[in-house]
């Protein structure tokens, strides 16, 4: 066939640029994710301290009391996995992202376990916001999902108190609108 005789053909399809999705990816490459506030960071890095302070303290009491070894070993660990949880921090909120569709709410986060959890609108039941004390002096607050099936509930964390407004009123809205058609 030459180039002529292709004429009424429909024109071939463009070769894939990369390897095909596995069947285990969750977070689909054609969905427009919204990122959270990278000050999500600055609160989980502070709930962590405090909780190793707490920690550490303890060994630390416990160490000088007794003057056994093992909790100075036990110190060492909690050092090093305290170091670890640091670096995981950072890459823990970059996996979180959002995503507004036609039907439904995407929300993907999770570096080990990749979890996508996918809310049609009409299945909400209520949209709550908040924000704990952390959260409020970094200017963040929490979108919490509720729908019947407590399994498909779903929140962002991280969002701006005008951004989290925002999606509040236009999920509810949806879910309203959704729900009425039913």
């Amino acid at each position: 066939m030459t180039g002529d005789d292709q004429a009424g053909l429909p024109p071939a399809a463009p070769p894939p640029t990369g390897p095909p999705p596995g069947p285990l990816e969750p977070w689909p490459e054609t969905v427009r994710w919204q990122s959270v506030s990278t000050d999500l960071i600055w609160v989980e890095l502070l709930r962590l301290a405090v909780l190793i302070v707490i920690v550490l303290a303890g060994l630390a009491v416990g160490w000088a009391v007794s003057g056994q070894a093992a909790f100075g070993v036990a110190l060492t660990g909690v050092l090093l996995l305290t170091a670890l949880r640091t670096v995981t921090i950072a890459r823990a909120v970059r996996a979180w992202g959002y995503a507004e569709r036609e039907d439904d709410l995407l929300v993907r986060h999770g570096l080990l376990v990749r979890r996508l959890s996918i809310v049609p609108y009409s299945r909400m039941q209520f949209v709550d916001v908040s924000a704990g004390p952390l959260e409020r002096a970094f200017s963040l607050a929490t979108v919490q999902l509720h729908t019947a099936a407590a399994a498909t509930d779903a929140r962002v964390p991280g969002l701006r108190p005008a951004e989290a407004s925002r999606l509040r009123d236009r999920l509810t809205a949806l879910g309203r609108d959704r729900a009425e058609g039913l």
